[in-house]
C-alpha cells in the first residue's frame, strides 16, 4: 500500500475487501463457532463432531448446504464498516506517525498502526460477533429455533439485557483485535514489499496479483495465530446463557483451564487457518482493486 494514502480511500476500500471476506470464508467460520461452543462430552461418549470435516458434514445432512451461511446476514450487514473502520484506523495509525505523507514506516510503526485500527472495530464488530454466534449454533430441523434471524436475535438480547447484552463479550473482542489487527497489517505491508520488484525491475501484472494473494493469505493466517485464544474466549462468553460468567471473560478463562487444559484454546483453529488464507487474500485483491479504481476516479480524494 503506498503510504501517500488518504483514510478516506482506505475507509471506502477496506468496506469493498470485506465483502470479499465474508462471501469468502463464511462456511468455515460456521465450522469453527460450532467447534468452539460444543458441549463437553459424557464420561464414554464421542464428542458431538469430531474435527472440521464431520462437523460440515452433520451441518449439511441437518441443514443443507445453506447450513453454513448461517449467521451470515450479521457481518455482511456489518462488515462494509467493520472492515472500513479496521483499514480507516490503520490509514489514521499511518498518518500519525509520519512527519511526512510519503515516510515509509518501520515494521514496529506498521504493527502499531494496525493494533490501533484494531481499537476502531471493537465498537461496530462486538454486537455483529454476538449475534453472529448465537445463530450459527443453532440447529437446524430439530425443533423450533430461538432466533428468527438478525434483527429478531438483536431485539431478543435488547429485551433481555438491554445495550449491554447487545454488546456482550465486547473487551474480549478487544484482546483479540488489538494485537492480532497489528500482526495483519504488519504482515501484509512486510510480505508485500519484500515480493515487490527491485527499482530497476518492470512489474508484471500476474505477479504483482500472486503477491497480493499471497501477502493478504498469510497476514489472515498470523491475525489469527496471535487472535485465536481471545476468539475462543469471546465464543464462550458470547454465546453462554446470561448469568453464566459473571466475572466475564476471566470466568471463561478459569473454566477453560480447568476442564479442558491450554489446547482448547485452540480449539476450532484447522478450519480458522483454512479459510484464513483464501478469506483475506480475497480481502486485501478486494481492497488493492477498489483502491485503485478510486485513485482512477478520484485521484485527489
Amino acid at each position: 500500500m503506498s503510504e501517500n494514502v488518504s483514510p478516506v480511500k482506505y475507509f471506502l476500500s477496506g468496506g469493498f475487501g470485506g465483502i470479499c471476506t465474508v462471501l469468502a470464508g463464511h462456511p468455515l467460520d460456521t465450522i469453527k463457532v460450532r467447534l468452539q461452543t460444543m458441549p463437553l462430552p459424557a464420561a464414554g461418549q464421542a464428542p458431538q463432531y469430531r474435527g472440521t470435516l464431520d462437523c460440515a458434514k452433520q451441518t449439511i445432512a441437518r441443514e443443507g448446504f445453506r447450513g453454513l451461511y448461517k449467521g451470515m446476514s450479521a457481518p455482511m450487514t456489518g462488515v462494509a464498516p467493520i472492515f472500513a473502520m479496521s483499514f480507516f484506523g490503520f490509514g489514521v495509525g499511518k498518518r500519525l506517525q509520519q512527519s511526512s505523507p510519503d515516510e515509509e514506516l518501520t515494521n514496529t510503526q506498521l504493527f502499531a498502526a494496525g493494533a490501533f485500527s484494531g481499537i476502531f472495530t471493537t465498537t461496530v464488530m462486538a454486537p455483529g460477533e454476538r449475534i453472529k454466534c448465537l445463530l450459527q449454533i443453532q440447529q437446524g430441523g430439530t425443533g423450533p429455533q430461538k432466533y428468527n434471524g438478525m434483527v429478531d436475535c438483536a431485539k431478543q438480547l435488547y429485551a433481555e439485557g438491554g445495550i449491554r447484552s447487545i454488546y456482550k463479550g465486547a473487551f474480549a473482542t478487544l484482546l483479540r483485535d488489538v494485537p492480532a489487527s497489528g500482526m495483519y497489517f504488519l504482515t501484509y505491508e512486510y510480505v508485500k514489499k519484500a515480493m515487490a520488484p527491485k527499482a530497476d525491475e518492470k512489474q508484471d501484472a500476474a505477479v504483482g496479483l500472486m503477491g497480493t494473494i499471497f501477502a493478504g493469505g498469510m497476514a489472515g493466517i498470523a491475525n489469527w495465530a496471535i487472535g485465536m485464544p481471545a476468539d475462543v474466549l469471546k465464543s464462550r462468553l458470547q454465546t453462554a446463557p446470561e448469568g453464566t460468567y459473571k466475572n466475564g471473560i476471566r470466568d471463561v478463562f478459569r473454566e477453560l483451564m480447568k476442564n479442558e487444559g491450554p489446547l482448547a484454546l485452540y480449539k476450532g483453529v484447522t478450519p480458522v487457518m483454512l479459510r484464513a488464507f483464501p478469506a483475506n487474500a480475497a480481502c486485501f485483491i478486494g481492497f488493492e482493486i477498489f483502491m485503485n479504481f478510486l485513485n482512477f476516479v478520484a485521484p485527489n480524494l
